[in-house]
């Protein structure tokens, strides 16, 4: 089944020119907003296998690259998801990068300059990158700031597309092209997040993003009421606060 994707500015022509002329390409913008979808529509645009890194803190370079293993008495080399991609020619994909260890960092540097090699010291190998292959990292510039924050010596390496929030019109669009949800309710669901997204008292952690909202119209899709649907998707996993939760549920009657 191909991924639905509906572009919302030049993002698609940009990353179609940076992937024919070998750049890398960053991703910004808050959770839940279409990155990764984007990544899966474009690999599947340019007939690319994606191999996708969900990085965290204790995503290192050997886990990208390989390491030795013992089998049977044997010692034998594994690839990781980088080498795997530079031979295949695929894009790879690290979801989240600045969350990774500084030697992943350090790692991509060669990979994403006019080199376009990937250094594999514990196998004693250099690998160049086919033209095919192409780099590509997300991160969330908000989140957790001051903490996990690429250097610019990094992410003067990529071509950046800045995402968001779609416009509401478009935001519906996208729920009942995902899910089949008539518009009538999308746009309830998509009001329900503008005026949420609005209310800064609430003091979210993170807003209501469109990934929570194409799951609340899938359970409303499939034909759970909209009250428990939202109360399941989009309030309770927005917060632990009581006293929030029940302004977040009251919205929704409203909306419902």
């Amino acid at each position: 089944m191909k991924t639905w994707y509906r572009p919302v500015a030049d993002e698609v022509l940009v990353f179609e020119r940076a992937h024919a002329q070998r750049l890398p390409v960053l991703l910004k913008g808050p959770t839940g907003c279409g990155k990764s979808r984007f990544v899966e529509f474009m690999a599947e645009q340019l007939k690319r296998p994606l191999i996708t890194v969900a990085c965290n803190d204790e995503t290192s370079a050997a886990d990208l690259v390989g390491r030795w293993l013992v089998r049977g008495g044997d010692t034998v080399w594994q690839d990781g998801p980088a080498t795997r991609a530079v031979k295949q020619g695929a894009i790879l994909y690290l979801d989240e990068v600045a969350e990774a260890r500084e030697d992943v960092v350090v790692l991509l540097h060669p990979l994403t300059d006019h080199r376009r090699q990937l250094f594999l010291d514990r196998n004693d190998e250099v690998l160049t990158a086919p033209p095919e292959f192409m780099v590509v990292a997300s991160f969330n510039p908000g989140y957790r700031r001051g903490l996990k924050e690429l250097k610019p010596s990094t992410r003067q390496r990529f071509v950046s597309l800045q995402f968001s929030y779609p416009p509401e019109d478009v935001e519906v669009e996208v729920l009942t092209g995902e899910t089949g949800l008539d518009a009538k309710q999308a746009k309830r669901l998509v009001s329900w997040a503008a005026k949420v997204r609005a209310q800064d008292s609430l003091a979210l952690a993170e807003t209501v993003s469109t990934r929570l909202l194409v799951m609340a119209a899938r359970l409303m899709r499939a034909g759970l009421p909209p009250r428990v649907a939202c109360a399941a998707t989009l309030v309770q996993p927005l917060t632990d606060d009581e006293p929030t939760a029940k302004a977040l549920q009251d919205l929704v009657d409203l909306c419902f």
